[in-house]
């Protein structure tokens, strides 16, 4: 059995770390580089940095940002926001990042799936999607979460997948900065329809969350952010945890 990935996420907003609650009241939590070195030396499996503003503000992400992370880490990252061609992902991979992640440019031109996978590999494309949940379905939003689409996310996960898509990091709005734990249900819908891996966030507050979402909804990763951010929970002890309840995890 694969080993379950633990991963941090870091959203980027005009060069620093910042993070919210349901995609609100942004706060600093510190510069990027530095904590993806303490992540990357301290058990994570993995990284996504979201530049969380770029694809509003019609920007491009920070290249030379990613090439000051590559420098200090030794994990694989991922990175998103402002990647809307072939030219910005081979500019992001090229930069030295393992893989990329797209979500408001898919949903404007869906065909940019199939156009990346096809040259760089369905192994280098992640689809970032946010949705909330709202009269009995789970809707689709993007730009950073304030514009709501016409997308649900179940028949938005299954397109993405036949055009290419590697992996899909799902985000529940409801869920986000609450501590609550995570969207457990559409998740497990995720894993059982889909055949490529699933990445849950939002929610994540306790070692529990990280137990639930693995042995229930059967995720291949977990993604969190103030949780690891804000040093409640320690990546190492969270890791030895799951162990115990045999999760398989690298420790």
């Amino acid at each position: 059995m694969l080993a379950k990935r633990i991963i941090p996420c870091l959203d980027i907003n005009n060069g620093q770390t910042v993070k919210g609650i349901e995609f609100e009241n942004l706060k600093n939590v510190g510069d990027p580089v530095e904590l993806g070195k303490f992540y990357s030396d301290n058990g994570a499996d993995e990284l996504v940095f979201l530049d969380i503003t770029a694809s509003h503000e019609k920007r491009k992400t920070l290249a030379d940002l990613v090439k000051k992370i590559a420098r200090k880490i030794n994990i694989p990252f991922t990175v998103g926001g402002g990647i809307s061609s072939l030219e910005d992902a081979d500019m992001i991979l090229s930069a030295g990042a393992d893989k990329i992640s797209v979500n408001s440019a898919a949903i404007n031109n869906p065909e940019l799936i199939q156009q990346i996978a096809e040259k760089f590999g369905s192994q280098f494309i992640v689809l970032a999607i946010d949705a909330k949940f709202e009269n009995e379905k789970w809707i689709v939003y993007k730009n950073g979460g304030r514009i709501k689409t016409g997308l649900e996310l179940f028949t938005w996960t299954k397109q993405a997948e036949s055009l290419g898509c590697g992996e899909i990091l799902f985000t529940s709005m409801n869920h986000d900065g609450t501590k609550n734990g995570f969207a457990l249900e559409p998740l497990k819908w995720l894993t059982e329809n889909l055949n490529i891996p699933v990445i849950a966030s939002g929610g994540a507050g306790s070692i529990q969350d990280f137990e639930e979402v693995f042995k229930y909804a059967n995720v291949e990763a977990a993604l969190a952010a103030s949780v690891f951010h804000y040093k409640e929970i320690e990546i190492s002890k969270l890791k030895q945890r799951l162990d115990k309840k045999n999760i398989p995890v690298r420790i």
